[in-house]
Parts: C-alpha cells; sequence; structure tokens
C-alpha cells in the first residue's frame, strides 16, 4: 500500500473513532489547530456542507454560545448544534434567512469545501472549482463582518493566482495550506483568508 493511501486509509478510521461524518473533518482541525479560524461563540456559515463532517466540527469548536450554519443543495442529516439549510447560496432570500438565523448579526467565518464532480478533464475541473470558489467569495463579501475569516477549497491550476489576487481585494492575509489529511498526490488545496475589510 502507498503512503498516500496508507494516510487515507488512516483518516478515515479516525473520522469513524470519533464519530465524524467524514476524513474531511480532519482538513478543518488541522486547519484550525494552524490559523485559529473557529473560536468559542463564533457565528460559523459552512457552504456545501455536505456529508457533515465539517458542521461537527465547527459546531464542537465555537461551543453552545456559537452559531453554526450549513447550506448545501443535498439533503443532509441533522447535525447536533447546526442548522442546515437545503439549497444553493446563489438563491435569492438566502442571506437574509441567515442573517435572519444569526439574529441580524454578520458572520465571523464563511468557510467553503465547495467542488465540482470531478470529470477527469483536468482544466474544465480547476475552471469550474474557482468559478464555485469564486461565487463563495461574492457570498462572504456579504456574509462576513470585518476582521471576520474565510477558508475556500481550490485546485492547483493557472486561475488559481488570479484568484488569490481577487481574495486579496477583500483579506488583509492570504494564505495557501495542505493540512496532511489530503491526500498528498491530489491537487487540492485551501485558502485560508484573516481580517475581512467590509
Amino acid at each position: 500500500m502507498r503512503l498516500a493511501d496508507a494516510r487515507k486509509d488512516q483518516y478515515r478510521r479516525l473520522a469513524k473513532d470519533q464519530g465524524y461524518r467524514a476524513r474531511s473533518a480532519f482538513k478543518l482541525l488541522q486547519l484550525n489547530a494552524s490559523y485559529h479560524i473557529l473560536k468559542r461563540g463564533s457565528k460559523v456559515v459552512d457552504l456545501g456542507c455536505a456529508p457533515g463532517g465539517w458542521l461537527q466540527v465547527a459546531a464542537r469548536e465555537v461551543g453552545p454560545e456559537g452559531r453554526v450554519i450549513g447550506i448545501d443543495l443535498k439533503p443532509v442529516e441533522p447535525v447536533a448544534g447546526a442548522v442546515v439549510l437545503e439549497g444553493s447560496i446563489e438563491e435569492p432570500g438566502m442571506l437574509e434567512e441567515i442573517a435572519g438565523i444569526l439574529g441580524g448579526a454578520k458572520a465571523d467565518a464563511v468557510l467553503s469545501d465547495l467542488a465540482p464532480k470531478v470529470s477527469g478533464l483536468w482544466d474544465m475541473d480547476h475552471a469550474r472549482q474557482i468559478s464555485l470558489s469564486t461565487i463563495a467569495l461574492g457570498f462572504a463579501r456579504q456574509a462576513l463582518r470585518g476582521g471576520g475569516s474565510a477558508v475556500f477549497k481550490v485546485f492547483e491550476g493557472e486561475m488559481l493566482n488570479e484568484f488569490r489576487d481577487e481574495l486579496k481585494k477583500s483579506f488583509g492575509r492570504v494564505l495557501l495550506s495542505k493540512p496532511s489529511a489530503s491526500r498528498q498526490q491530489s491537487s487540492e488545496l485551501y485558502i485560508v483568508c484573516l481580517d475581512f475589510k467590509s
């Protein structure tokens, strides 16, 4: 077994042992350990939240005094400590619904693990991933409070630098990260954005 496959199996096993719905929970745990995106009492919105692993992490990190909202096109089993909305972030009224759940406040953090259905055609998958992340950025610009944070999943490729430049217009710090829970041979990266300029 290759090291990458062994690592994948290790995180799958850990997820099962620790009650997380997906191994991707460890990606968020590792990003949060490095960048402290999720704090006690934080208001968090998770875009593309199925199957709910990131919601579980966020709810645990912010505690009962925080608020966690997940949005996905697919139905998601309820997660303790989180509100799950079925729909698209581009739907009219979605921002207002989220603001209502947050009591009229803005979010402290927006998390996007959105990904297209991978076709295997690299340029097309990369372009579709950047397009989804751009939509998520548009949402974050409306939903975040000043000084807030965001995380966007991206695939490596020629459009990545342009997307990073766009992020720098809205955030004081824009950092690329590859958690060890990501498969090392995968082109998946996460961009951690801090100090939102509202």
